[in-house]
């Protein structure tokens, strides 16, 4: 399947047929509740949005993700979507997917034409409840990571997802006393995706496996 055929495909079942909150379980530790359950004893949340950035390549799609810098936080060195808290200006949430682009990766905020929005996910540790945009690019964008807020780029096959060796586990240090057993992730490049990330590919997963 050609670039434009596997977007086409995308937007239909986006609109059409999310796969929901059922496809993030599979990526879910087992005590994370769904976002759902979550919002409804949570009803003070701050807002994100993240950017799915797909674009022609050899087979049929690439995507981006970053590798975030190493500090005192609850998000340090993780692996992501270029995304971010809304501001006060942001006159809408795909305008906050494509300002956090543009200002973490220098993705220009007018490229790309909107796919659709996935389905939401709440991020209990920072109580942001993140919005995931899909967009498409017609070619491969010049990148360049915010010497401040990105320590790399991260660009993949994104049929690499339906490959059953990236799914794996691992237990995982949480803080410094806690340690979370068997907590899914998806091996993209040699890093370790979990959490809300994996959860919105694993969303993207089931998307691509009913048009293929």
């Amino acid at each position: 399947m050609d670039f434009n055929s596997f977007k086409q495909s995308v937007k239909h079942e986006v609109n059409h047929n999310l796969p929901g909150e059922n496809a993030h379980s599979h990526v879910m530790p087992s005590n994370r509740p769904f976002t759902s359950k979550s919002l409804a004893s949570k009803p003070e949340y701050k807002k994100s949005a993240v950017g799915i950035v797909l674009y022609p390549e050899s087979t049929t799609a690439n995507c981006i993700l970053i590798e975030r810098p190493s500090y005192d936080g609850a998000h340090s060195g993780q692996i992501s979507f270029p995304g971010g808290k809304m501001d006060l200006g942001d006159p809408h949430l795909e305008y906050t997917a494509r300002r956090e682009c543009f200002e973490e990766i220098s993705l220009p905020m007018d490229s790309g034409q909107l796919i659709g929005r996935l389905t939401d996910v709440y991020i209990p540790v920072s109580n942001f409840l993140m919005s995931p945009f899909v967009f498409s690019l017609e070619e491969r964008p010049i990148l360049k990571p915010d010497e401040r807020e990105v320590d790399s780029i991260i660009e993949f096959d994104i049929l690499q997802l339906l490959e059953e060796k990236r799914l794996k586990t691992m237990d995982m240090k949480l803080g410094e006393r806690f340690t979370q057993k068997n907590v899914p992730y998806f091996d993209i490049n040699g890093h370790v995706v979990w959490g809300a990330t994996a959860m919105v590919l694993s969303e993207f997963r089931e998307i691509i496996k009913g048009i293929l």
